[in-house]
């Protein structure tokens, strides 16, 4: 079995190879283009055999690399920069390079492939991710738009808040666009006129939210309304935790999942002396989701309050208690995501039929 790694860069990969035993077969560097993954390809052709790749950024700037990989038939696994980071700080001669890079990523994957996520064939999830992602950075942007017209609001007038909607309203925006304190002082004219424009952005900017919604909804209710089920999960929830789960069933267990996620405590045992640590890896996205989710269960779920106060009563802080309704949320999560794989799956079918 011929191992792959690739460093994957904006415009630059570079790719090692390693034979069943470890030892450097070769070194490829490229453009990250077609023609450049096409090269690869055939460079790679000359060591013969099974291979398998490694590609960290997977889902960042190897991403065409990754599909162009899969497309072609071959095992490509995503790995994560902290993990090759490690590595090279465990190494005997520590450093970074390009070369050094790919060669971690892989002697990763020839060491623990079985547990890394494999990548598939893009699919809803891809478009989920872009829309739940540009959603995010709308919301954003609107925060800092809100931000910014207080400021404004402040040094035009102090007053504002006895006679002004709050911003969250549509009241709030036409009052804004049309603002106008009627003051001759030429800066604070300049500040009016941009807080008007500032309320037009941000009028845009929940227009496209409010459409982004409705389009995540959509698509969430046809594959994934099953990941609903669990307490604090609503049809925007369930398509983002769609779009950070990625295609096809990348994760074996709920085990790796949940080390995915950053939620799986490590062992930190010694002489004798059991003990785990938090983990302060993993996907920090999903992560957040995760407490999102379990602040919601801690006030709404009434079995989610009596496992709290039971993980309390042990011994264990309020955070602590968190933590560990994190990790069952994830198992049941995984579950349920099992089931939108095979709704997807026979969908794909029905529609190749």
């Amino acid at each position: 079995m011929i191992t792959l790694g690739v460093d994957a860069h904006k415009r630059v990969h570079v790719a090692l190879a390693l034979d069943e035993a470890g030892r450097e077969l070769g070194q490829w560097r490229g453009p990250n283009s077609t023609a450049g993954w096409q090269a690869l390809g055939q460079w790679v052709l000359a060591f013969g055999g099974d291979r398998q790749w490694g590609i960290e950024g997977a889902w960042g700037y190897g991403r065409n690399l990754a599909q162009h990989l899969v497309a072609s038939g071959e095992a490509v696994y995503e790995v994560n920069a902290r993990w090759t980071a490690a590595g090279r700080r465990g190494a005997r001669k520590p450093g970074k390079t390009d070369r050094l890079d790919a060669r971690a990523v892989a002697l990763l994957v020839r060491q623990e492939a079985s547990t890394l996520p494999r990548v598939h064939p893009e699919d809803d999830t891809a478009i989920l991710d872009l829309l739940t992602s540009e959603r995010e950075a709308t919301l954003a942007e609107a925060t800092r738009l809100r931000n910014q017209i207080h400021a404004l609001l402040t040094q035009t007038d102090p007053d504002n808040r006895r006679h002004l909607p709050t911003l969250k309203s549509r009241a709030a925006l036409d009052v804004l666009e049309a603002y106008d304190p009627s003051v001759d002082n030429p800066l604070q004219v300049q500040r009016a006129a941009a807080v008007r424009r500032l309320a037009a952005r941000l009028r845009l900017a929940l227009l496209q939210i409010e459409e982004l919604a409705g389009q995540i909804k959509d698509l969430a209710a046809r594959r994934f309304s099953p990941l609903t089920r669990v307490c604090g999960i609503n049809l925007i929830t369930a398509g983002t935790l769609a779009g950070v789960l990625g295609p096809g069933r990348r994760f074996a267990t709920d085990a790796q999942l949940a080390a995915y996620a950053g939620v799986a405590p490590l062992e930190a045992s010694s002489a004798g002396l059991v003990r785990h640590r938090l983990n302060r890896g993993g996907n920090r996205r999903l992560n957040a989701i995760l407490y999102r989710i379990a602040l919601t269960q801690a006030h709404h779920s009434s079995e989610a309050r009596a496992y709290l106060d039971r993980r309390v009563a042990e011994g264990k802080t309020r955070r602590e208690a968190i933590r560990a309704l994190k990790r069952f949320i994830i198992r049941a999560i995984w579950r349920l995501w099992q089931e939108c794989r095979s709704v997807s799956n026979t969908s794909l079918e029905v529609r190749a039929a």
